[in-house]
């Protein structure tokens, strides 16, 4: 396992594997970079970067008054320092897009260009309040086995996903004890949400305007809470050269190995090589 220590003090967990562009993967709010597991072989020439965000899966806990996107971007950065990687694309899962719009405001030099899945400038109220219904707190749920067989009518919007990975995915979100199921992050970060949302909401458009020059790509979930199909043909009306992609039977978020997620980012990768 590889660790690199930021700033602050904490030691982050990351992988770095295979030959060609690089390409950081940045997860969603409560995931790891495992998430890109299912996508990893279907990208060649590609150097994979993928990270744990403080106080997820095997990175180190801390203050959760750093679990916020300006922090989580300077981590990003720190690990690409930490590999002596000048420039990199970003694939950006929900939370992790959030992070690209911030790496472009602030380090756009860094970027060779983004890629959102199921994220844009604009959050849907009601795939927010599906998060906060859980976020931080341990399912009720005590074997993998339960989670799993339970996962299609919890992940609504869904279809036509195996057992089998359903399964997977489980086993990534929780850790299995003789208590029941735990969340693979620190629950705290609850508190770090709640504290945030007290603050006035921010405007992300000009956070999205700052892609602007960066090839760019959106993959939507037909069915996401998250981010709605007006909001992405506003994101296309702003950058017509945007490569979009809705995939069907899917909501928040798409597992990234379905055939029209795959062929917008291979046509996004092309653009950067």
């Amino acid at each position: 396992m590889a660790f690199f220590q930021t700033s602050d003090g904490l030691k982050l967990h990351y992988t770095d594997e295979g030959e060609g562009l690089p390409l950081l993967c940045l997860s969603g709010l409560t995931r790891t970079g495992g998430d890109f597991d299912y996508v990893a072989p279907h990208l060649p020439n590609v150097r994979l970067i993928r990270m744990d965000y403080r106080g997820r899966g095997q990175s180190e806990w801390g203050d959760h008054s750093t679990y916020s996107i300006p922090v989580e971007a300077r981590d990003a950065v720190e690990l690409l320092d930490h590999l002596g990687v000048e420039k990199a694309a970003v694939l950006g899962t929900s939370r992790g897009g959030l992070i690209a719009m911030m790496l472009a405001a602030t380090v756009k030099d860094r970027l060779t260009g983004v890629a959102l899945n199921d994220i844009g400038p604009q959050l849907d109220t009601e795939g927010l309040e599906v998060i906060m219904g859980y976020l931080g707190r341990n399912p009720a749920w005590k074997t993998w086995a339960e989670a799993a067989e339970a996962r299609p009518k919890v992940m609504k919007g869904f279809a036509n996903v195996p057992a089998e990975r359903w399964m997977t995915e489980v086993k990534r979100l929780y850790r299995e004890t003789p208590e029941g199921l735990v969340i693979t992050y620190d629950p705290k970060l609850r508190d770090a949400i709640l504290e945030g949302a007290t603050q006035p909401t921010p405007d992300l458009w000009p956070l999205f305007d700052a892609f602007a020059g960066l090839p760019l790509c959106t993959i939507r979930g037909a069915n996401s809470d998250l981010l709605s199909a007006e909001t992405l043909d506003k994101m296309q009306a702003q950058r017509p050269d945007m490569i979009a992609a809705t995939v069907p039977d899917r909501a928040h978020i798409p597992f990234l190995d379905e055939p029209e997620a795959l062929d917008a980012l291979n046509r996004w990768l092309n653009m950067l090589r």
